[in-house]
């Protein structure tokens, strides 16, 4: 079956750096658009930024652009959110996803990771 599993999640302090990754099993992970989505307590999943199968195309939410970058490994199976100058604001759990278009919206991912944790202290 397929998984999809974060990891690199923990505790920061403002200004720090954190690089997420998901390593994707039972599918071809080239076939993909991967993008990464977080929610904080008491608010809705939110759009991070998505990378296109070839790795070739990417796109962030704007609160992220210049702080977060996304990449994709596809001989490994594996994306990852690097993130620098994090903020109180960015605390929250990130999932990754796989769909099969480049797309922001969580409704049309095919599949998800558990979620990992990133805290942010001020």
């Amino acid at each position: 079956q397929v998984q999809l599993v974060e990891s690199g999640g923990g505790l920061v302090q403002a200004g720090g750096s954190l690089t997420l990754s998901c390593a994707a099993s039972g599918l071809t992970f080239s076939s993909y658009a991967m993008g990464w989505f977080r929610q904080a307590p008491g608010k809705e999943r939110e759009f991070v930024a998505r990378i296109s199968r070839s790795g070739t195309s990417t796109d962030a939410q704007h609160s992220v652009k210049g702080r977060f970058t996304i990449s994709r490994d596809n001989a490994k199976n594996t994306v990852y959110l690097q993130m620098n100058s994090l903020k109180p604001e960015d605390t929250a759990v990130y999932y990754c996803a796989a769909a099969v278009y480049f797309t922001i919206v969580p409704q049309q991912y095919n599949f998800w990771g558990q979620g990992t944790q990133v805290t942010v202290s001020s």
